[in-house]
């Protein structure tokens, strides 16, 4: 077992460059089994939830070529009908996107129920409305989402809620279906957008990803394509969050500034200064930070994957702030982390209260899930004295190299085992 060990610094400076997006990554990544072809996917992030992908395809079939480290071929010819077992799927959420990218495929899909991060009761409701929809049997039996169908028919199917996984999961099923699909109240995210460039790309007739409204009318097949995936706007927004949180003066490059907008007007707003580029913000903070108040909604608003990392910068930003969670239900668990540093918080429901302090003190933390584990990384980053981050297996499933990219910024972090903490402490004693 790894931990980060951190010792809290000044201000960052330099430059970082942005991986591919980890959301369009893993669902592009299944997408690309519509076509009985070979796809070239470049920009792809060298992360754990990626490679668990790749390995699930290969374990079905797939040809896998590495090109470099952030290129593959897909060669799906060869690829067969299996299902996928719970030892494959645990580990990440975005593994139900094989639901979709089967039933399209093969007209039939077995895929355990997903792991990932747990915040709260996350349901699959909204993907097995539309794949019901579509004209396919949908049944949950022993963990397994078990669906078929003789053939897929195009409908119009409106999202009871906005649901990024259905609003995908849907659209994988439905570029090979007879017929117009429409999804109303359809999922706006950046990644959705990419994961319709991508299978336009391929062949497919998908219109108004973006927007709330989506068209699919179905095709007969998919063709190779070469395709390269979008910057990761959480990552970016992350690095964002830290600059302003440690101070300094960084450039965030390879990215979109549109994407980041939600982002940048709330930093703007504690107190950083963000200039935008055509692909790059920058990040400067000299003077304290503000208190402001946040609410995450779907995009465009400001995202539920930056809370943690924002409630970091809010905890040491004079007076008192509120975060309100609008997304998920119970998305706080890391605050008790943020306590043993210092810092002052209450939560109560979906709403959290933060009463700035002076600053953090370093202390061993675990990483509750993904983002709030990248939020223990910042709040090592702005502590006084020694942070140690516990269960970053939960960050590598995120954030490519982010112990070289800190350091490139100057920040005082290592990845050190935790049998050399150990050994660390009895010396010590």
């Amino acid at each position: 077992m790894e931990n980060f060990e951190i010792n809290g610094v000044n201000g960052l400076f330099g430059e970082v460059n942005i991986s591919g997006a980890k959301n369009a990554a893993v669902a592009i990544l299944p997408a690309a089994i519509l076509a009985d072809d070979v796809v070239r996917i470049e920009n792809i992030p060298n992360i754990a939830d990626v490679s668990f992908v790749i390995k699930i395809l290969s374990r079905m079939g797939a040809q896998i070529k590495l090109i470099n480290k952030n290129t593959i071929e897909i060669d799906s010819r060869p690829l067969a009908y299996q299902s996928v077992p719970y030892e494959l799927t645990s580990r990440f959420r975005a593994s139900y996107y094989l639901i979709g990218a089967m039933l399209g495929r093969f007209k039939k899909a077995q895929v355990s129920m997903p792991g990932g991060c747990y915040f709260g009761d996350r349901p699959i409701d909204q993907h097995i409305k539309g794949f019901e929809m579509l004209g396919a049997k949908v049944e949950v039996q022993n963990g397994m989402v078990c669906t078929s169908a003789d053939k897929l028919i195009g409908a119009s199917i409106y999202m009871d809620v906005v649901s990024v996984g259905a609003t995908i999961n849907v659209m994988l099923a439905a570029v090979l279906a007879r017929g117009l699909t429409i999804i109303e109240n359809a999922a706006k995210e950046p990644h959705i957008v990419d994961l319709a460039n991508f299978l336009n790309s391929m062949g497919a007739d998908v219109r108004g990803a973006g927007t709330d409204v989506i068209k699919i009318r179905g095709v007969e097949s998919l063709h190779s394509c070469t395709y390269s995936i979008i910057p990761d706007q959480i990552e970016a927004g992350t690095y964002m969050v830290a600059a302003a949180a440690c101070g300094g003066d960084v450039v965030i490059k390879n990215v979109i500034p549109k994407h980041l907008e939600s982002i940048s007007a709330k930093l703007i707003e504690a107190g950083a200064t963000v200039i935008e580029y055509d692909d790059a913000v920058r990040v400067t903070r000299w003077k304290p930070l503000n208190k402001c108040n946040v609410k995450t909604m779907p995009h465009p608003g400001f995202p539920t994957d930056m809370q943690p990392q924002m409630v970091v910068l809010l905890s040491i930003s004079a007076g008192t702030s509120i975060m309100t969670e609008a997304v998920w239900e119970n998305r706080y668990q890391y605050v008790n982390q943020l306590l043993r540093m210092g810092a002052n918080i209450q939560v109560d429901g979906r709403v959290a209260v933060i009463e700035g302090v002076d600053c953090l003190t370093g202390a061993t933390v675990w990483a509750t899930d993904l983002r709030a584990g990248a939020a223990m990384v910042i709040a090592g980053l702005v502590a006084k004295g020694k942070t140690v981050v516990e269960n970053i297996k939960l960050i590598d499933r995120g954030y490519e190299n982010i112990v070289d990219k800190l350091q490139a910024l100057g920040a005082d972090i290592r990845r050190v085992s935790a049998a050399d903490e150990d050994a660390h402490i009895i010396n010590v004693g």
